[in-house]
C-alpha cells in the first residue's frame, strides 16, 4: 500500500482508506462482520478511517471504536460533524455549540480521547466561519483533534475559509472531501486546483459512483437503489448517459485486463490532486476486491481513452451531488425579490 502526504497535516495516509459509511444500520448490520472487514483493510496496510456520526446514527462511529482497539495508535482516524443528527436544529451545522458537543460524542463512540482529522460534513451557510473556525481551533489547541477540514466545499467557500483563517489568525482547513470518479469529474474543474494552490489533502469518496461504476449488470439491485431508485433509472436521460458511458468503460476495462471498480478506482488515485481514495465496502467480497486497485497505475493512453467518454471537468448526473447544493439554488424564495 502507497503512501502520500495529507496535505499540510504532515500525516502519512494510505491512498487508499477505508470508508465506514456502510458498517451499520445503513449497509452491514452484523457488527462482528464489519469489525473483520476494518481489520482486513489493516492488515491490508490501509491506515485511514473515514466515519462520521451521522452514519447510522452513530452506530458506524462505535463499530470502528470496537475495531480499533488495542491498534488506535496504527490509524490515522478521521470523522465528521455538521449533518443533522436530530430533528433539532441546534443539532447540525457548524456552530460553536454544536461542534464541542458532537465531538464529545464521537470520541465517545469511537473510544479514543483524540480525532486525527475532524470534518465539516456539509457547508453550513447559517454560522459565520470564523466561528467555526475558532471553535476547531479551540479543539486542536485542547488536544482532542489534530487538524480539520471540510467536505463537499465548492472551491469559492474553500477559498473563503482559507482568507478567513488568516485574518482571523486561526487554524485552517488542511483537507477537501469530495466526490470524484470518472462519472463526477467536476472537482477537477475547481475544486482541486485551489485545494492543489493550499496545500490542502484531498479525500475522495464514492470511487464507484455508488455502484454504477461496480460492473454489476442491474444498477437497480443494488443496495444504495433501495433508498435513491430514480437514481439508478435507466429510462432517464441520466440513466441513459451514464448506461452508455458505462458500457464504453466496460470495454475499456476489458481491453486493459482490468475489472471495471479497479479500473474506476485507478482513475481517482492517478489524479495528482488525490491524496487517498475512500472505499466503502459492505461486504469483505467487496473490499477484497478493490484492494488490488491500491497497485495499479494506468497508462496515459488509457486515462486519454476515459476522457473521450467522460470529458475531464464534468459530471453526467448533477444529482450526484445532491447534498452540497447551494440555498440560493434549492430555495426559490432566495432567488425572487
Amino acid at each position: 500500500m502507497h503512501r502520500r502526504i495529507l496535505g499540510a497535516t504532515g500525516i502519512s495516509v494510505s491512498d487508499v482508506a477505508l470508508g465506514a459509511m456502510m458498517f451499520g444500520a445503513m449497509g452491514n448490520q452484523d457488527h462482528e462482520d464489519s469489525v473483520r472487514i476494518i481489520h482486513r483493510a489493516l492488515d491490508a496496510g490501509i491506515n485511514l478511517i473515514d466515519t462520521a456520526d451521522v452514519y447510522s446514527a452513530g452506530e458506524s462511529e462505535e463499530i470502528v471504536g470496537t475495531a480499533i482497539r488495542g491498534r488506535r495508535d496504527d490509524v490515522v482516524l478521521a470523522s465528521k460533524f455538521g449533518l443533522p443528527m436530530g430533528a433539532d436544529p441546534n443539532q447540525r451545522g457548524a456552530s460553536r455549540r454544536w461542534i464541542m458537543r458532537s465531538v464529545e460524542n464521537s470520541l465517545r463512540r469511537l473510544g479514543t480521547d483524540h480525532l486525527d482529522l475532524y470534518q465539516l460534513h456539509r457547508p453550513d451557510h447559517d454560522t459565520d466561519p470564523a466561528e467555526t473556525l475558532s471553535a476547531l481551533s479551540d479543539l486542536v489547541q485542547a488536544g482532542k483533534i489534530r487538524a480539520f477540514g471540510s467536505s463537499m466545499f465548492p472551491a469559492e467557500t474553500i477559498v473563503e475559509a482559507q482568507w478567513t483563517a488568516e485574518r482571523r489568525g486561526t487554524h485552517r482547513f488542511l483537507t477537501e472531501q469530495t466526490m470524484y470518479s470518472i462519472l463526477t469529474r467536476r472537482p477537477e474543474a475547481s475544486v482541486f486546483p485551489v485545494a492543489q494552490r493550499y496545500d490542502l489533502g484531498v479525500l475522495t469518496f464514492s470511487p464507484l459512483n455508488s455502484g454504477w461504476l461496480s460492473g454489476r449488470a442491474n444498477q437497480a439491485s443494488s443496495h444504495r437503489a433501495s433508498t435513491r431508485p430514480s437514481h439508478y433509472d435507466p429510462s432517464t436521460p441520466t440513466g441513459q448517459a451514464k448506461t452508455a458511458a458505462v458500457a464504453k468503460l466496460t470495454a475499456l476495462a476489458d481491453e486493459a485486463g482490468l475489472p471495471l471498480p479497479q479500473l474506476a478506482t485507478a482513475f481517482v488515485r492517478a489524479h495528482p490532486a488525490v491524496t487517498s481514495v475512500l472505499i466503502g465496502p459492505r461486504t469483505q467480497e467487496q473490499l477484497d476486491s478493490l484492494l488490488p486497485a491500491a497497485e495499479i497505475e494506468l497508462s496515459g493512453d488509457i486515462l486519454d481513452q476515459i476522457d473521450e467518454i467522460v470529458a475531464p471537468g464534468t459530471e453526467l448526473d448533477p444529482a450526484d451531488n445532491y447534498d452540497a447544493t447551494p440555498p440560493a439554488i434549492e430555495h426559490a424564495s432566495l432567488r425572487r425579490r
